[in-house]
């Protein structure tokens, strides 16, 4: 309920008030009273009333004395001015301090009414607004880590906009990209037999478990790095070292190569490669440095160390049947990016260019195509998994495995691939799996018997063995709603039940259904119903 503090120095002024406002009717309460600005000072700081009404000739500190120095206190509830006196320099100085209204005496129940209805209404638009830009901050410190790593990842890739890419402002954390080299490892994992038998959300961890590695390595012997997952198999390894001797950052790179490589095996049992681009001078040139690192990988160039799969870039020198690279690091990530936003005609001009830049090569066969298969639905799969989509439901792991078996031409790979996306776009559209909507009706049912209480997502997801980040995605894929939207809106059609009962004060409702701030409730019921809640008991 809203707070009102009275201070006036004539006690049947006071008294009438307090008599006469329809404190129930516009959702407030008497906090305090004063006959002095004094008093009246001391009570505000105590009781810190959403408005005030008060007089301004009064004993011992008048009225406008009082509303400055609450002004130079940051005090910010609504003042209004009620007064004997008619004076302009008053309501001059009046204005200066931000005050609401400024009415003589005497004055009637209804303009009263009227004046604090106004009042009312300023402070629901500024607690709404409020309430808007604390929620849009906190999503942006929740989003701020996600949309920092995939900055890095466009930067890595190349697909910046052309303002970034350009050489334009780069993000704070990130300045002093402009004054040092660059280089970039690029770290391959091998689906080897084993790998290929993993689970997605397994092979989700282990590659979690080799950025916690890389990161360990990396910061041993470069003070600033970043790291990034490019899809399923590939990720980046940033790093900026001085200026000055190229030869001596090179050597580093090899020695942190092949750590990377020692530790992954022997922690992790995974085998890897790492490619090593050549460094630069520009950020906005570590984009080639990424193509060059797994350039080096797919055309297996230098190898300082031939017992480690480390790779340094040497050129364009290969023949043409060796220089056909893997993938191109951009397609990848252009690729998974298509597939998560569901962009079925994107992803499958993707595949087709890939595959006609992939038949313009001779000496491609069998065995080449069906790695290609198997990558290329790594990187699928792990990049729907990254946004709360496994395709168990559509495709076992036995059924893909025999079909990129049979597959021998890039054409059949091409076939094979957009009939698998179009499968995947219209299952993600349309429906969603069977185990994803008993966890969502579970929840649903959930949120009906305890809506009262203070239900989380982080709460729900420990009952039903999910993370938060994938228990939110399912629920907006299967409602169409957010999870806070669809509990606000059971929690306001109960409250409206109760209204329409009217065995319950406004406030009671609100605390039944779940709200404890009841401005907040307020706000919410005429956000979702068009009116409020007092008006729908009037009806």
């Amino acid at each position: 309920m809203w707070k009102i503090a009275i201070i006036d120095d004539e006690r049947q002024v006071l008294q009438g008030m307090k008599r006469n406002i329809p404190w129930e009717e516009l959702e407030t309460k008497l906090v305090g009273e004063a006959s002095n600005g004094i008093d009246g000072l001391n009570m505000i700081r105590t009781t810190q009333p959403d408005i005030v009404i008060t007089d301004i000739y009064m004993p011992l500190m008048n009225g406008l004395d009082m509303i400055e120095q609450l002004r130079k206190e940051e005090f910010l509830g609504k003042i209004i001015i009620l007064s004997g006196y008619s004076d302009f320099e008053h309501a001059r100085q009046a204005l200066r301090h931000n005050v609401s209204d400024y009415v003589s005496k005497p004055i009637s129940v209804p303009t009263l009414k009227m004046i604090l209805n106004k009042v009312i209404h300023e402070l629901m638009d500024e607690e709404e607004k409020r309430m808007k830009q604390g929620e849009l901050e906190h999503k942006l410190m929740l989003y701020e880590p996600f949309i920092e790593k995939e900055w890095v990842r466009s930067a890595a890739v190349g697909t910046l906009d052309n303002a970034n890419q350009n050489g334009g402002i780069l993000p704070q954390p990130y300045r002093f990209w402009s004054y040092t080299n660059h280089a970039v490892l690029g770290i391959e994992l091998i689906r080897d037999e084993r790998v290929r038998k993993f689970s997605v959300s397994d092979w989700n961890l282990f590659r979690f478990a080799v950025s916690n590695i890389v990161y360990e390595l990396a910061r041993r012997v470069f003070p600033t790095v970043e790291y990034t997952e490019l899809h399923s198999t590939r990720a980046v390894l940033i790093i900026h070292p001085e200026a000055d001797n190229n030869e001596h950052t090179q050597k580093a790179l090899e020695v942190l190569g092949i750590q990377i490589i020692e530790s992954v095996a022997s922690y992790l049992k995974l085998m890897s490669r790492v490619g090593s681009g050549s460094i630069k001078s520009d950020w906005t040139k570590i984009p080639d440095s990424t193509e060059e690192a797994f350039r080096a990988i797919d055309l297996r160039q230098l190898r300082p160390a031939p017992s480690f799969e480390f790779f340094v870039y040497q050129g364009e020198v290969a023949t043409e049947k060796e220089q056909v690279a893997l993938f191109p690091v951009k397609f990848s990530y252009e690729l998974a990016n298509a597939m998560k936003a569901v962009q079925e005609t994107k992803a499958q001009q993707l595949v087709a260019d890939y595959i006609r830049e992939l038949e313009s090569h001779v000496g491609i066969d069998s065995e080449y195509v069906q790695m290609l298969g198997s990558e290329l639905w790594g990187i699928i799969s792990y990049c729907l998994y990254e946004a709360g989509h496994v395709l168990d439901d559509l495709f076992t792991n036995d059924q893909i495995v025999k079909e990129i078996k049979g597959l021998i031409q890039p054409d059949q790979l091409q076939k094979w691939l957009s009939e698998k996306i179009s499968i995947i776009c219209d299952s993600r559209q349309w429906k969603g799996s069977s185990k994803h909507r008993q966890v969502v009706d579970f929840i649903t049912h959930y949120i009906h018997e305890h809506y009262a209480e203070d239900l989380t997502l982080a709460v729900l997801s420990d009952k039903v063995f999910i993370s938060r980040n994938h228990l939110s995605i399912i629920f907006k894929n299967m409602t169409g709603e957010t999870f806070n939207t669809y509990l606000t809106r059971v929690r306001i059609e109960k409250a409206r039940e109760l209204l329409l009962e009217r065995n319950m004060l406004v406030y009671e409702v609100a605390e039944s259904v779940g709200y404890k701030n009841f401005p907040y409730f307020s706000l919410l019921f005429k956000k979702m119903t068009g009116m409020n809640p007092t008006d729908l008991i009037k009806m």
